[in-house]
This record gives structure tokens, C-alpha cells and sequence, in this order.
């Protein structure tokens, strides 16, 4: 029996065929647009092994996407499913991968470029704020920005399906097609941005596709399952957690109950006025502890 599974624009796969495909480079531009908010008058993405090849060394894990922008800001997209809770750390270890690896031997640091990283994450990084945050370099006074070449973006899926309202601003209208909350809101989209409706097409095509179907559905699989694993890792170490508190208590209160016997012994042992040190060598109870009993 044939599999279905409904793979989503947010599957890392079929969101890097979407945007990062050769030919679809005013999709990757219109949506960095919305995102940034700056004029861009040169998109390059950069080349990587075939997706197959890149898939199988990752054990299919996360693909991103990587651009640059009017040849002076580097962009790296991640998208992101599982809440792993270290994205702050994972996203600044990238940023400053990207950051250090760019300069050539002889260059001076002044050369280096603006290096900007971008997170779509299917959950919510922060509990408060908007759906869309800008984390900046700041300097303590008067909060004022140290550098423009640090920029960190968090695009928040779930935030933005709640507060979801009329469409008001480009980046909106990216988020429905990405989210795919509803069919109206695609397509609503999609009459106020032509290149929404390229993507949607694109994405339409590749969920249909056979071969990039089956690539695109191992990877939510493999996901899924790294998901499940997590979960039931976590499930795993409770249960042990309890059975180690259990036996740990038995063996407590084993021990505990074994010192009051003792306790006991020798308190009638004190009243036959024996002498402590024999009293001590029968029970195992201290001097100081048969003194005070």
C-alpha cells in the first residue's frame, strides 16, 4: 500500500527545491524582501553538492540555504521544526562560522561582510514579543547597534498562525504561503504577489513529483523520527528517574528502618546498664549516638 504523508513547505527539502533551485531567484529575492526590508539588486546563492549526495552525508538532516546579497551581506536560511532548545547557541556557532570562514589569508577585517542568519521555526523561540524578531549587537548606552554586520532573524510560525489577522505587510503574505494555515489565505495571498503564486506552483509541482515526493517524505520521516526519539528519550529518563528515586527510597528506608531496630536494642541494652562500648560493638551504633538516645 502507496504511503501518503502531507509534506509542507516547511520541510526543509522541499523548502530549499522551492527557493534555492536555479531559475528561482526572484522567489528566494521577493521573500528576503519581506523579510529584511532592503532594496536588493543582486541575488547569488551559493552552490552545494547535489541535494541527494547532501541529504545522505547528513543522514537527512538540516538543509540551508545559503545567498549573497548585493555582493556585501551573506544570508543563511534555516528552517526549523524540532524544538531542540539551543537555538540561541546553534544559530550564534553558525553566524560566527559564516562570519570568521569568509575573510581570504591577507585580507583586513574591515573587508568582512555583513553576515545575516535567518530562522523559520515551526514553534515559539519566545514567549512574548511578535512573531517576527531582530536581534541586533547593541552596545549598554543608550542600547545604540555596536555593528550592522551582526543580525539575527526569528520568524516564528505558531505566533504568527495565532495573531494571524487581515494581511498587512509583504512579509504576511510570505507566512501564509509558507504556514499553509488554510487554501484562502494562499490564495489571497497569492492575487497580491505574483511571486507567491510562482512558489505556489513550484510547490504544487514538487509535492506531485514521484522522485522528489519520495525524497521530500524521507525527510519528514527521518524528522518525525528524530522526534519520536526525543520525545521518547525524554519519556525514558523520567521512568528511570523514578525507578532509580524508588530504590533509592526502599534502600532509605530499609536502612532507616534497620537503625531504629538497632536503636531499640540498644536502648534496652542501656537500661541493663551495659556498658556503651559493648553496646556499640553488637548494634554498630556510635558512642555519641547511643549517649543520646
Amino acid at each position: 500500500m502507496k504511503e501518503e504523508v502531507q509534506l509542507k513547505v516547511t520541510n526543509d527539502y522541499i523548502f530549499k527545491r522551492i527557493f534555492a533551485k536555479r531559475g528561482n531567484e526572484s522567489i528566494l529575492k521577493d521573500l528576503l524582501n519581506a523579510i529584511l526590508g532592503i532594496k536588493i539588486k543582486k541575488i547569488e546563492v551559493m552552490a552545494e553538492a547535489n541535494l541527494e549526495k547532501e541529504i545522505e552525508t547528513r543522514k537527512l538532516g538540516i538543509l540551508d540555504i545559503k545567498a549573497i546579497l548585493n555582493n556585501d551581506t551573506i544570508i543563511d536560511i534555516e528552517i526549523q521544526i524540532i524544538n531542540r532548545h539551543n537555538m540561541i547557541e546553534r544559530t550564534l556557532y553558525y553566524w560566527s562560522g559564516l562570519y570568521y570562514n569568509q575573510l581570504q589569508k591577507g585580507e583586513e577585517y574591515q573587508e568582512s561582510k555583513r553576515v545575516i542568519a535567518i530562522n523559520i521555526l515551526d514553534y515559539n523561540e519566545f514567549m512574548e514579543g511578535p512573531y517576527h524578531e531582530i536581534a541586533k549587537l547593541r552596545r549598554e548606552y543608550m542600547y545604540r547597534v555596536l555593528t550592522n554586520k551582526m543580525e539575527i532573524h526569528f520568524i516564528q510560525i505558531p505566533k504568527f498562525k495565532k495573531y494571524r489577522k487581515d494581511m498587512k505587510t509583504k512579509l504576511d503574505m510570505w507566512m501564509e504561503f509558507i504556514s499553509q494555515i488554510d487554501k484562502e489565505g494562499v490564495e489571497n495571498a497569492m492575487s497580491k504577489n505574483k511571486e507567491i503564486k510562482k512558489a505556489q506552483k513550484e510547490y504544487e509541482y514538487l509535492t506531485g513529483e514521484e522522485n522528489e515526493r519520495r525524497i521530500a517524505f524521507l525527510m519528514d520521516k527521518a524528522l518525525r523520527d528524530e522526534k519520536s526519539a526525543y520525545v521518547g528519550g525524554k519519556q525514558e529518563g523520567i521512568k528511570e528517574g523514578i525507578k532509580e528515586g524508588l530504590k533509592e527510597g526502599i534502600k532509605l528506608g530499609r536502612k532507616d528502618g534497620e537503625q531504629k531496630k538497632q536503636e531499640e536494642i540498644a536502648k534496652n541494652m542501656k537500661k541493663k546498664n551495659m556498658k556503651v562500648e559493648l553496646i556499640s560493638e553488637i548494634t554498630g551504633l556510635t558512642k555519641k549516638q547511643i549517649e543520646n538516645l
